[in-house]
């Protein structure tokens, strides 16, 4: 059990990551205000579970047969913990001083608050922001806002579409009402549809421009563009819009998606991925109208219709954001 004073419980999915693990779990253990610490491993076979087991002893590990994806994971982690908070924390991340503290201000002092995100930073260019929030647009894309731009931007507090699970703090109890993350992502834009969902119930997610992590990036697919991840995130891309967007907001906002997956085509054609890409597309379709996509479909709710209004407004605003 976790003591009394402890309000967050750190959770690490990890596959084959011994590479970072080790800086991940040191950076977290110094200091006096040491959070409980879950490991969740993806069936690794490079001895990263060993080094938890054998260096480790006050970390709890629980460990998969084989590589089970990043939402199955930090699922299995998220209820395990039996604190108010889990932080999610990808394990080629850094956790700068008080950076736990910070987020848990930010929770407490926000009202009807979901999830807050860290202010994460470029581990290899520090002078470069990695992610400061997660926006989704009306041309179907997720971007970190303030990606590759000067650290010393973004210092402002505010609201987030949704928080970057590579490091971020949830309510845990709200798991039960906004649901766990969808596990069949596996991987990529879990965060967003995790996040879109709790913007339709009204809840809201905050980021936290004092809590500082430093990210690796790539940790696990290798690069920020690849087969696996290009054929993941356009497969995901279609099904968050099936299953979150009531078919009048689908309506309403097709010709900025049409126009959104022929620019992305066009990108990953001139990188020499368009059929993965096309390929991932055609999966998205089918996860989206096959038995379990219709299972996982968020039901249009009348009471509702206000927070749908806020993500419309999001949506297009975010056009913006992703220009500037």
């Amino acid at each position: 059990m976790a003591d009394e004073r402890t309000l967050t419980t750190v959770v690490i999915p990890n596959y084959n990551g011994i590479e970072y693990l080790k800086n991940c779990l040191d950076s977290l253990l110094k200091g006096t205000n040491v959070p409980e610490i879950i490991v969740v491993d993806n069936g690794s076979s490079d001895g990263s579970r060993e080094l938890v087991t054998a260096e480790y002893p006050k970390v709890r590990l629980i460990t998969f047969a084989e590589n089970r994806g990043f939402d199955t994971a930090v699922n299995a982690g998220i209820k395990a913990a039996d604190t108010e908070y889990v932080f999610l924390l990808n394990n080629d991340t850094v956790v700068a001083e008080n950076c736990v503290e910070e987020l848990e201000k930010a929770m407490e002092n926000a009202d009807r608050c979901f999830s807050v995100g860290a202010k994460m930073i470029n581990m290899k260019f520090p002078g470069k922001i990695d992610d400061a929030g997660d926006f989704y647009c009306a041309l179907g894309w997720a971007f970190a806002r303030g990606k590759d731009k000067d650290v010393s931007g973004y210092q402002k507090p505010g609201r987030i579409f949704a928080a970057c699970a590579g490091a971020a703090v949830y309510r845990r109890e709200l798991f039960e009402t906004v649901g766990y993350f969808d596990e069949e992502h596996f991987a990529y834009l879990e965060d967003i549809d995790i996040g879109y969902r709790a913007n339709i119930l009204g809840y809201r997610s905050e980021y936290a421009p004092k809590a500082v992590v430093y990210h690796a990036g790539s940790g696990f697919s290798g690069s920020r563009h690849n087969p696996f991840k290009v054929d993941l995130t356009a497969r995901n891309s279609i099904y968050l819009i099936y299953k979150n967007m009531p078919v009048l907001q689908m309506i309403l906002n097709l010709p900025f998606l049409l126009l959104g997956y022929l620019i992305k085509f066009l990108f990953f054609l001139k990188k020499g991925m368009g059929k993965v890409y096309l390929k991932g597309i055609a999966k998205g379709f089918r996860l989206s109208f096959s038995e379990r996509g219709r299972k996982n479909k968020v039901k249009f709710k009348a009471k509702n219709l206000p927070h749908y209004l806020y993500i419309q407004w999001e949506l297009w605003a975010g056009m913006v954001r992703r220009i500037i």
